[in-house]
């Protein structure tokens, strides 16, 4: 039989002593050194980061999510100005009851995606809950709104189609569009004169859809989706928009931007997270036409091959949501405290941006330096804000992007104020 010379290096046996090709040893030297090439360079890289001012330091929780945590390292309680968790549900009893349950009676996960053995009675519950909740008529649950983002786009659209992109979208609905085969556009940040040329521009298409948050999260702007509505209705295009940072607080019952515009059932798809107001624990979901939920637990990616989402957390999204529709006032005072908290800072000449009725209020330092500083001050007098560089925001404009809650108390608020005025009078930020 002809001996092939083509197969992996073997080991070899002579006289019980094993032998390894020297091509071997070269090849794994070779290998190794490479590996350590690629190490040297991605700890310059590190170091580089470092230097600039914009590396990302993990601060560890070692205390229940709140309004006040615990923070290793620190002896004191610790107020929290930089948490997702804007109604303060994340640790409320009775969503933490409910995911204790739901673990007692359903287990702690699936082990299986929906379509094979991973949907409960539960998961079904839930969907029709956050449907009502936004007045659409079917919704489908994912492990992340990062999935939801992931998975839409693909389904929805082909190379037939166009999708129009405010540039400032999160990075899971610029992912996602990446992964569809649609002609894409980008329009300048909220600029509906752009956005109605390209429109125009589209009409030759089967479908066009128009995508944007709802309220970009680096900036606490709002986009102008009353008048995303009527270039749609005039260019015959749908509107997607990610809801991520409106759910649940934003607007007169928590309905998000919709809401907050008083259009009523104007928006033909909504994604959001369960992972912020609703729960704080993980989720993401799609809610609007039967038709297109349906396709999609038939044809998303992340719903089909990714893990269904586990029984507790459920249960807390679940328990979550029905605090925000029998509780709301809780919007009205996460839109006090925002609005306090920004009168106070802007008195005291600090220069925030956003929209003043949200309660993300990002305070402009400029400098990641000293983005970082201010926030390592900021922990120090028991405030936990972090600095905001680049690449998640823009060179040039780092900042503090201070997050209110509903959990958070007058007091809270003014003695976070009193620490940013205090630091930013010894850093020369204000006089």
């Amino acid at each position: 039989m002809q001996r092939s010379y083509f197969l992996l290096p073997r080991i070899v046996s002579n006289y019980g002593c094993k032998v390894r090709s020297p091509w071997l040893s070269q090849h794994r030297a070779g290998t190794a050194s490479v590996a350590a090439a690629t190490k040297q360079d991605l700890s310059e890289e590190l170091t580089d980061i470092k230097n600039a001012g914009t590396f990302k330091h993990e601060r560890v929780i070692v205390s229940k999510q709140g309004a006040k945590i615990d923070v290793e390292g620190s002896s004191q309680k610790i107020l929290n100005f930089c948490a997702n968790n804007y109604l303060g549900l994340s640790s409320h009893p009775a969503v933490i009851e409910a995911g204790i349950k739901a673990l007692q009676t359903h287990g702690a996960g699936l082990s299986s995606v929906r379509f094979i053995c991973g949907t409960m009675d539960i998961h079904k519950e839930l969907e029709e809950k956050l449907a009502k909740f936004h007045g659409k008529e079917d919704a489908i649950l994912y492990i992340s709104c990062f999935d939801a983002n992931a998975g839409l786009f693909e389904v929805l659209l082909s190379q037939d189609d166009a999708v129009l992109s405010d540039e400032l979208n999160h990075a899971s609905i610029i992912d996602g569009i990446r992964l569809c085969k649609a002609k894409r556009y980008r329009y300048k940040h909220m600029d509906m004169k752009e956005l109605e040329s390209q429109l125009q521009d589209a009409s030759s298409c089967r479908r066009r859809l128009i995508a944007t948050d709802g309220v970009f999260s680096m900036d606490g702007n709002v986009t102008p989706l009353g008048d995303i509505c009527d270039l749609a209705e005039k260019y015959k295009a749908m509107v997607f928009i990610d809801e991520c940072h409106a759910t649940g607080f934003f607007g007169e019952t928590g309905r998000g931007t919709e809401e907050y515009f008083n259009l009523d059932n104007k928006v033909d798809i909504i994604n959001s997270t369960l992972g912020k107001a609703v729960g704080g624990a993980a989720g993401g979901y799609t809610a609007g036409p039967r038709e297109l939920v349906t396709l999609l637990r038939q044809r998303s990616r992340p719903y089909l091959f990714s893990n269904s989402l586990p029984p507790p957390v459920v249960a807390c999204a679940s328990k979550a949501l029905d605090l925000i529709m029998e509780h709301p006032d809780l919007p009205h005072l996460v839109l006090s405290n925002t609005q306090r908290f920004r009168n106070k800072m802007t008195e005291a000449g600090f220069a925030l941006t956003g929209d003043p009725e949200h309660p993300i209020c990002p305070v402009m330092l400029g400098d990641a330096k000293l983005a970082s500083e201010f926030a390592d001050q900021m922990l120090e007098r028991g405030i936990y804000v972090i600095g905001f560089s680049y690449p998640v925001v823009p060179k040039g404009k780092a900042r503090i992007r201070v997050q209110i809650s509903a959990a958070h108390t007058e007091a809270d608020i003014d003695r976070a104020v009193d620490a940013f005025v205090s630091i930013g009078r010894q850093l020369k930020v204000i006089n």
